[in-house]
């Protein structure tokens, strides 16, 4: 690891002490900082690519565990309802630091994927895994992001955003492509838990050793640029901690964090429904095979990933991010609506992969932006408050998720009979093969899957319709969020900031 000053506690006592103690006491030099920011979105995508496993193999997970398409909907629903409440648990990293949590949570969550899943045989045990590991990601989602703004001044926060987003992302992306090349191998929707859980705990050794965060008196301030470091850590000095947390989430309670929170989770329904979902979708809907239906997803994550990167550069760039919300929720939107016009066509692979690829550009385009527009919208409330902040962010989009999950059976009922018709049909071969004529137990069978087949390209369109209603209203809560449009007028703020600052440091220096 880079070179960076740690506190007198990281040093003394015993080899426990030393693992638990990992605050920064000054504001580390830009490679420790790197190094730090790098190893939080390892972690991201780690428990991202651990909590989206199950998103690659849903149809085997299904046919093997024998669970109905709504039971495993109501499980993923209740999962991102525990999510929801560690969120809000996780708002006490303002308080309590956030680097042992996230390096806990990542340990647990990859024993449990590692050991525990592979050996499941039932529902009830599913059910309850997933909660778990729900839960933690809850609390890794506030406190992660909150690393991240912690090492990243706002001149670099787009691009630091970028790459924390890229966690989700490249988690969905290491689903997609392990599944593609590893299942034709072993077979098995168990061996995808195996290697992810492999990867995850490879990531939580390095983590345990290394992860580091910024003590509270350097992390509850706003820095604006790395000119301000010496600033900061002379205010630190005198910073009274106490006082910037009391009340906290009454201090978080604003439409500008509120209304904007709720509109990014919106626009993500879209998005929320291709990891859980989008493998189901495109096996029933457009009759692909499990390995092309993750190669369409290839194509979708990682050219997400690029637009993230992307994104934040040209935003910090041009020290602006409302006008690239806006252009990308709009040509998210209408990608959205390119993507259901093919339902009840036959498309190849290749025009799904691009439409998605698409979607997933400009989709990148608004969430990045959008992450590094609500950090500093928190931090002009209250810089100290950032971890609250994002817990009203996490608990909000989790609600909407499983609300989100709750409602999807209710407008799609075809699911079950297609995701099973494969298991079904091999019975069916044994069963002519024996008795020559099926049974009317049979018949109303075939019945029903023909009945769900001709339902589901209907449902799904009307679903996502409402996803792209969601954009509208993220679309809409863009214009209560803090920042500027024109970048001309962001470039005279930080002028005037940089002006600010020298004034401060000349007091200090004449004190």
């Amino acid at each position: 690891m880079p070179s960076g000053d740690v506190l007198p506690t990281a040093t003394r006592g015993g080899f426990g002490a030393r693992l638990w103690s990992r605050e920064l006491s000054t504001y580390p030099e830009s490679g420790t900082r790197r190094y730090n920011l790098f190893l939080v979105v390892a972690i991201t995508v780690a428990l991202y690519y651990e909590l989206y496993v199950n998103g690659g193999v849903a149809p085997l997970i299904l046919g093997q565990l024998q669970i109905p398409f709504p039971a495993f909907v109501l499980i993923l629903a209740f999962g991102n309802l525990a999510g929801a409440f560690a969120s809000l648990l996780a708002g006490l990293t303002d308080r309590l630091g956030r680097a042992n949590l996230v390096v806990i949570g990542l340990g647990i969550v990859s024993a449990i994927t590692l050991f525990v899943v592979p050996n499941l045989h039932s529902e009830t045990g599913y059910a309850v895994t997933y909660g778990v590991v729900a839960f933690i990601e809850g609390i890794i989602l506030v406190a992660t992001p909150a690393l991240i703004r912690d090492f990243s001044p706002q001149v670099g926060r787009a691009t630091a955003m970028g790459f924390w987003t890229i966690g989700p992302v490249l988690g969905s992306l290491m689903v997609s492509l392990v599944t593609t090349y590893t299942l034709p191998i072993y077979g098995t929707w168990q061996s995808q838990y195996v290697i992810c859980g492999i990867i995850g705990l490879c990531i939580f050794i390095v983590a345990l050793f290394s992860l580091r965060e910024l003590a509270p008196a350097l992390r509850d301030q706003l820095m604006v640029s790395e000119r301000d470091r010496v600033l900061i850590e002379a205010r630190a000095k005198g910073l009274d901690i106490e006082a910037s947390l009391r009340n906290p989430w009454r201090q978080m309670m604003h439409l500008d964090i509120v209304g904007s929170a709720l509109g990014v989770s919106l626009l993500l329904l879209f998005y929320f429904t291709a990891v859980a979902f989008g493998t189901i979708y495109l096996m029933t809907v457009f009759d692909l095979s499990i390995a092309e239906a993750n190669s369409v997803a290839n194509w979708a994550w990682g050219s997400n990933a690029v637009a993230l990167i992307i994104a934040g550069l040209v935003s910090d760039r041009l020290r602006v991010r409302k006008p690239f919300m806006l252009a990308g929720g709009i040509g998210a939107g209408l990608f959205m609506y390119l993507y259901l016009s093919l339902i009840g066509t036959h498309p190849s692979v290749a025009t799904l992969s691009w439409v998605t690829a698409g979607q997933s550009i400009l989709g990148g385009f608004a969430y990045t932006t959008w992450m590094a527009s609500f950090t500093e919208t928190v931090e002009a409330h209250n810089p100290a408050l950032t971890a609250t902040g994002l817990a009203v962010w996490g608990w909000i989009i989790r609600v909407v998720v499983t609300l989100c999950f709750l409602s999807l059976p209710k407008v799609i009922d075809s699911v079950t009979p297609l995701v099973e018709a494969p298991y079904f049909l091999g019975q069916l071969k044994s069963i002519l093969a024996a008795h020559g004529t099926p049974g009317a137990d049979l018949m109303a069978h075939i019945g029903a899957i023909k009945a769900a087949a001709a339902a589901a390209p209907v449902q799904w369109r009307t679903w996502y319709f409402i996803c792209i209603a969601g954009v509208g209203v993220f679309l809409a809560c863009i214009f209560v969020m803090r920042g500027r449009w024109s970048p001309a007028a962001a470039r005279a703020d930080e002028a005037a900031h940089n002006v600010l600052v020298a004034q401060e440091l000349a007091k200090l220096k004449r004190a």
